[in-house]
C-alpha cells in the first residue's frame, strides 16, 4: 500500500513539474490577435459585461486564449512543455467547444479551483492558482463578458500530453500540496491601493507566473517571488526594488508609463512582456496602473546574485563586436536613445543571472509591440546569420559587463544551446581569422583585421595592432573637433 501511494505521488510531482502554469512561448503580437480591443475605462462602475471585458483585459486573456489567424478567445493556442502540448481554451459560448454549457458557479469554480463544468481537474497551464484570488463578483462579470460573445465552435484535442501526464486526476495531488485557494483576503495595515494592486498583481495578472521561478514540482517559490523565472525561450526579469536586476532605480511615474506605453527611459517592451502591455496593461485605467505600481515598488529586493570577472580577451572581442553591430542604436557607451533605442548602460534585464532573453534577442531579434498611445513597432534586427557562438557569447558577455553592468559571463556553449532550440540557421558568413579579437569578420562594414573602434573617423580601415603592454588595448587615434567620440556620424541612429 505505501509503495502504491509512493508511485502516485512520484507521477503527480511528474505531471506537475511540467504543467504548473508555464506561460506561452514568446511570439509577436500578431500571433496572438490583430490589435487590442480598448477595454472599459473605469471598471467599477459599468456594467457588468463592460466590467468584465475590463477585466478580460486586465488577465491578459487574449494573448493565451487567440491562436494566430484565429478567432479572439476561440482557444487553440499551443502551450508547449518538455513533455507534449496544451492547448488554450475556447472562451466562446459555443456549447460544444466553449464555455457554453458553464454556468456562473462552475465558472467560479474554474477559477477558484480548477475544475472544469463536467468536475475534470484543468491543468494550471490555466493559471487558476492565481485566479483564485478573483473575487465572485469579478467572476461574474467576466463570465458575463465571455457569455457575450459569438459562439465560435473550435474543436481541438488540448491534451497531448503522454502518459502519465495526461491523467488529470494526479493534479490533486498537486492541488492538495500547492493551491491555497482565495478569494484575496486584503491587508488592513496596508492602504487601499495597495491592496488593489496586490489584488490585480497576484490575482488576474498571474504576475508570479512568468517572474517567480519554480521549484521541482512545478510550483512558485514564494520564497522568491519576483525575482525572475526562466519560461519557454526567455527569462522574466527580476521585477523587485533591487537597484541593478529589479525596477528599484525606477521612478514610480517611469513604472507607470512602461505599464501604460510599453517604454520609458529605461526600457521598451517586446517579446511576451510586449504583448502583456499591448493586451493587458496598457487598457488598464490610471488608478489600477498606478496600484500595480505602488504594489510592486513596495516588495522587497532581491539579493544580490553571484557573478565572475569576464576575461580581457573575451571582453576585447565584445568591445569590437558591440562598436560594428550594436552601436548605431544602442550607442557607444550604451547610452541608447531613451524611448526608441533602449539604452543597456545600467539595463536590468542585461544584468540577470540568467542571460537567454539577452542571448534570444540577439540572435532571433525582437520587435516593440504597438499600442493605441505608441504605434510604432520599432524592430531589433537578428543577429543569428551574421555572428557564431563565440561572437555572441562575446558581445553578450561585454553588454553586461560594461559601462558600470555587472552579471556572469556568457559561454558559447549557452549560446548554440539556445540557437538550436530555437531552429535558428548556420552563421552565413565567415568567421573571424584566428587571434583576430577586434574585428567580429568579413562580413562587417570594416575590412578585416581593422581596428573597428576607427570606423566613423577619419581612421577608418587601420589595421589593428597588438595591444600595447599595461592597459590591453591600442592607442585611440586623435579625433576630430566636432566628433570627440568617435561614434559614426551618419547611417540609422
Amino acid at each position: 500500500m505505501r509503495k502504491t501511494t509512493l508511485l502516485a505521488l512520484l507521477l503527480a510531482g511528474a505531471a506537475a513539474l511540467v504543467l504548473a502554469q508555464p506561460k506561452p512561448p514568446a511570439a509577436p503580437a500578431s500571433q496572438a490577435a490583430s490589435a487590442p480591443e480598448p477595454a472599459a475605462a473605469s471598471a467599477p462602475t459599468s456594467s457588468p459585461i463592460e466590467r468584465g471585458h475590463y477585466l478580460a483585459a486586465v488577465g491578459d486573456c487574449v494573448a493565451c486564449h487567440t491562436q494566430k489567424g484565429g478567432a479572439r478567445f476561440a482557444g487553440g493556442r499551443a502551450l508547449q512543455t518538455p513533455f507534449g502540448t496544451v492547448l488554450s481554451a475556447n472562451l466562446t459560448p459555443d456549447a460544444e467547444t466553449g464555455i457554453g454549457r458553464y454556468t456562473a458557479d462552475t465558472f467560479y469554480r474554474a477559477l477558484h479551483e480548477g475544475v472544469d463544468h463536467e468536475g475534470r481537474h484543468l491543468y494550471p497551464a490555466f493559471p487558476y492558482n492565481y485566479y483564485t484570488r478573483v473575487s465572485r463578483e469579478d467572476s461574474d462579470a467576466l463570465f458575463a463578458y465571455f457569455k457575450s460573445l459569438a459562439p465560435v465552435r473550435h474543436p481541438m484535442e488540448r491534451n497531448q500530453l503522454s502518459f502519465p501526464y495526461n491523467v488529470r486526476g494526479l493534479m490533486a495531488v498537486w492541488n492538495w500540496l500547492f493551491l491555497d485557494k482565495g478569494p484575496y483576503r486584503p491587508d488592513a495595515a496596508q492602504s487601499a491601493s495597495w491592496n488593489r494592486g496586490a489584488y490585480l498583481v497576484e490575482g488576474l495578472g498571474h504576475c508570479q507566473a512568468c517572474h517567480t521561478p519554480m521549484n521541482r514540482m512545478g510550483s512558485a517559490k514564494h520564497d522568491e517571488a519576483f525575482r525572475g523565472g526562466r519560461f519557454a525561450d526567455l527569462f522574466a526579469p527580476d521585477i523587485t526594488p533591487n537597484t541593478r536586476t529589479g525596477i528599484g532605480g525606477w521612478s514610480r511615474e517611469a513604472l507607470i508609463e512602461f505599464l501604460h506605453e510599453g517604454r520609458n527611459v529605461h526600457s521598451l517592451a517586446s517579446g511576451e512582456m510586449g504583448e502583456v502591455v499591448a493586451f493587458s496593461t496598457s487598457q488598464m485605467n490610471d488608478a489600477d496602473l498606478a496600484a500595480v505600481a505602488d504594489y510592486l515598488r513596495s516588495l522587497p529586493a532581491s539579493p544580490a546574485g553571484m557573478t565572475s570577472t569576464p576575461t580581457a580577451a573575451v571582453m576585447q572581442q565584445g568591445e569590437a563586436i558591440w562598436q560594428d553591430a550594436c552601436s548605431a542604436c544602442h550607442r557607444m557607451q550604451g547610452e541608447g536613445v531613451p524611448r526608441f533605442f533602449p539604452p543597456i548602460k545600467g539595463d536590468p534585464n542585461v544584468q540577470q543571472q540568467d542571460p537567454t532573453t539577452v542571448l534570444h534577442y540577439i540572435l532571433a531579434g525582437t520587435q516593440r509591440v504597438p499600442t493605441a498611445k505608441v504605434p510604432t513597432p520599432l524592430t531589433m534586427p537578428a543577429f543569428d546569420w551574421k555572428l557564431n557562438d563565440d561572437q555572441v557569447a562575446a558581445v553578450a558577455t561585454y553588454l553586461r559587463n560594461s559601462w558600470g553592468n555587472v552579471a556572469p559571463p556568457v559561454s558559447a556553449a549557452d549560446v548554440g544551446t539556445l540557437r538550436r532550440k530555437l531552429a535558428l540557421g548556420k552563421v552565413h558568413v565567415n568567421a573571424p581569422s584566428a587571434g583576430s579579437l577586434r574585428q567580429p569578420g568579413p562580413g562587417t562594414l570594416a575590412p578585416a583585421d581593422t581596428d573597428s573602434r576607427d570606423n566613423g573617423t577619419p581612421q577608418a580601415g587601420r589595421a589593428a595592432t597588438s595591444a600595447p603592454p599595461g592597459n590591453g588595448r591600442p592607442e585611440r587615434p586623435q579625433q576630430p573637433k566636432g566628433n570627440p567620440t568617435g561614434e559614426p556620424t551618419g547611417g540609422p541612429g
